[in-house]
This record gives C-alpha cells, sequence and structure tokens, in this order.
C-alpha cells in the first residue's frame, strides 16, 4: 500500500527566510563600513594639507548609509525572528551602537566637507537630522544593550569582548558633533546648554568605557588571545581613547562663545591635560592592537565584518591627533595625524576591496554556516 507524505508545515522562520534571502542575514555590525568611510573625509579634512576628493568620499558614506537603512528596514520587515534573534544575542546587539555612530560620522561629515556638495543651506540642517536620529538612538543603545546583557543575553564567563564597547561610546561621538553645530544655535542659553550636554554624554561615555576595559583586559590576559576573526576588534578600544580626545578639544574650539571664560580657559587646559595622556596610551594600545593583528594574519584570519575596526577607532586617533595639534602648536602631533591616516587609507582600502568582493560573489550575505 503506498503512503502519501505530508507537506511539513511551514514555520514562520522558514516562510520569512524564503522572503529577500539576502537580508536575512544583513546585521547591524554593517553600519561599520558607513563610520569607516565617513572618517576617511572626517579626518582628512582636519590634516595640515589639503586632500582632493574627501566630498566625494563623503557623499558616498551618505549613500551607503541611505541604502544600508533601506535594507536594514527590509531585514526587520522580512526577517523579523533573525532581528529578534540579534537583539538577544551578546555577540550582535552591541552593534547597534554602530547604527548611531553611523548617522553620526556622517553628520560630522556634512558639516566639515559635506558643504562643498551640496551647499551649506543643505549641509546644516542634514546634520541636524544626523545629530538627533544619532544622539536618540546612542542614547538608548547604551541603556538598553547592557540591560539585555543583564536580564535577557546569556553571557558565558570570560566571554567579554571589546565589542561591548560599540553602545557606549556612540555618545562620545555625539559629544563631538554637538560642538560643531554650536555656532549654528542663538548665543546664550541654547550654545550653553548644548555645550554642557556634549559634555554630560561626554563624561557618561568616558565612566562606561572605564568600567568596560578592565574587564576586557582581564578577559585577555586570563583566557587568552581573542579568536581569530575578532581579533580586529581589539582596535574598538581605540575609539573611545581617540574620540574622547576629539571631544574634549572640538569643546574647547567652542568654549569661548558658549560660557563664561573662567571655565572656557578650564576646558581649553583640559583638552590638553586630558588629550596628550590619552593619546598617549592610545598608541600604547594600537601597538598591542598591531602585534595581535600580525600573529592572527600569520595563523590564517580570514576577512570578515570585523575588518572594519581597522577603520574608524584609527580614524578617531587621527581627529584627536589634529585636535592636539590645534591646541599645542605641536607639529609632532601634526605628523602624527598624517602617519596615522596613511594607516587608516590602507585599511579602508583592504576592508573595502574585500566587502565589494564579498558582497559580489555571495559570501558576506551568506547564512554564517556556508560562507
Amino acid at each position: 500500500m503506498a503512503t502519501v507524505a505530508q507537506p511539513r508545515p511551514r514555520t514562520r522562520s522558514t516562510v520569512a527566510a524564503r522572503r529577500r534571502p539576502a537580508l536575512r542575514h544583513l546585521g547591524p555590525n554593517w553600519y561599520a563600513a558607513v563610520m569607516g568611510t565617513a572618517i576617511i573625509a572626517n579626518a582628512g579634512a582636519g590634516l595640515p594639507f589639503h586632500i582632493p576628493g574627501l566630498p566625494v568620499v563623503w557623499a558616498l558614506s551618505l549613500a551607503m548609509l541611505a541604502v544600508l537603512l533601506v535594507a536594514r528596514a527590509g531585514h526587520w520587515l522580512h526577517h523579523r525572528d533573525q532581528a529578534r534573534a540579534h537583539l538577544l544575542d551578546p555577540a550582535v546587539a552591541p552593534f547597534y551602537g554602530c547604527l548611531s555612530m553611523a548617522f553620526l560620522a556622517v553628520g560630522i561629515g556634512s558639516l566639515s566637507v559635506g558643504a562643498d556638495v551640496i551647499g551649506e543651506a543643505a549641509a546644516v540642517p542634514l546634520a541636524w537630522v544626523l545629530y538627533g536620529a544619532g544622539t536618540l538612538i546612542g542614547l538608548v543603545a547604551a541603556v538598553a544593550v547592557p540591560y539585555l546583557m543583564v536580564v535577557r543575553h546569556d553571557v558565558a564567563p570570560g566571554s567579554a569582548s571589546p565589542v561591548w564597547l560599540l553602545p557606549v561610546v556612540a555618545p562620545m561621538v555625539s559629544a563631538t558633533l554637538g560642538p560643531l553645530l554650536v555656532p549654528h544655535l542663538p548665543g546664550g542659553q541654547a550654545r550653553e546648554a548644548m555645550l554642557l550636554g556634549s559634555y554630560a554624554m561626554f563624561g557618561m561615555s568616558l565612566l562606561a568605557t572605564l568600567v568596560i576595559l578592565p574587564v576586557v583586559f582581564s578577559r585577555l590576559i586570563h583566557r587568552g588571545a581573542l579568536p581569530l576573526f575578532l581579533t580586529p576588534t581589539l582596535f574598538l578600544v581605540l575609539g573611545p581613547l581617540g574620540q574622547s580626545t576629539t571631544a574634549v578639544n572640538k569643546l574647547a574650539d567652542v568654549a569661548g562663545g558658549s560660557i563664561g571664560a573662567t571655565y572656557a580657559h578650564g576646558m581649553a587646559a583640559f583638552a590638553v591635560l586630558y588629550g596628550v595622556p590619552v593619546m598617549g596610551f592610545a598608541l600604547m594600545w594600537l601597538a598591542l592592537a598591531v602585534a595581535m593583528a600580525v600573529r592572527a594574519a600569520r595563523r590564517g584570519m580570514g576577512f570578515a565584518m570585523t575588518w572594519w575596526a581597522f577603520t574608524f577607532p584609527v580614524g578617531t586617533c587621527v581627529t584627536g591627533a589634529e585636535g592636539l595639534a590645534r591646541h599645542t602648536g605641536l607639529h609632532a602631533f601634526d605628523w602624527l595625524a598624517v602617519a596615522l591616516y596613511a594607516l587608516l587609507v590602507a585599511a579602508w582600502l583592504v576592508a573595502g576591496f574585500h566587502t565589494v568582493r564579498g558582497l559580489v560573489d555571495g559570501r558576506l550575505l551568506a547564512a554564517p554556516g556556508k560562507k
């Protein structure tokens, strides 16, 4: 007697997987590519010599952000089960900080080089929109992601990662864009509120970093090197270091017309007294991270989207060095910025090439087990 096989019932996740399959594994980590591209324009604008083509790079970062926002919206629409799984994954959820920083990095570029592309009349409103969206998302992520890690995520002992820094660093980028918007506010209360609000976000991010960084270093000491594909994330530690140095220097730039002279002079002094030691530590960590990356490369580290960690964090050190050059007058900081920018551009070219190739052959958007 013949037996008729009953068709398997299609689950909701199975149906979702067949809709826009290329979007199913498009995670929030892809926003790192926008950040890494935008910082090329932002950092290049502050170098002691002119670099042609920076407005084009900024325009590229803006286009990438627009395309990625649409793609991620499609991910949430057609693959909501996977999107929720990302939120509940302690290895993926911190990357929601990249969404905030992508908005903010493009916003910084809209004021520094974007006016050459779209005009100042359009660049300033665009910067305000990107600042508002990026700051709101960053403040939510800075609280929501640690909350999820405490109450919902299953975090294994000894699994601390530099990725944990991503959501708490986002407000530091807001503290950098905020000062650039101060001159576009009316004098008095509005400017002072923006200045001190940016300082509050600087402090929030800095203190959160000081809580997380010892845990990350302890994991490295007691558990050894990170897995090969995660080794580039060691460069993420440079993010809060370089970005905080950039922020205090940008804040000092606009303090004079925004707050009393006593505080303005104090902020200018703090920019140097804070920035120089932190830049020293950043260079030490950069040497350590490079050594670990070379070690991983020798052991067969292949390309992954984590390679974008080689870009934005290094770029923040470039902008930090540029700020110190302005406030100290030391040419040594100019040359440091130039050297770090060369490293940044090289990393961006390599990461960009492999990303485009991975998109063309489909590997980067394949399921994790099929790459």
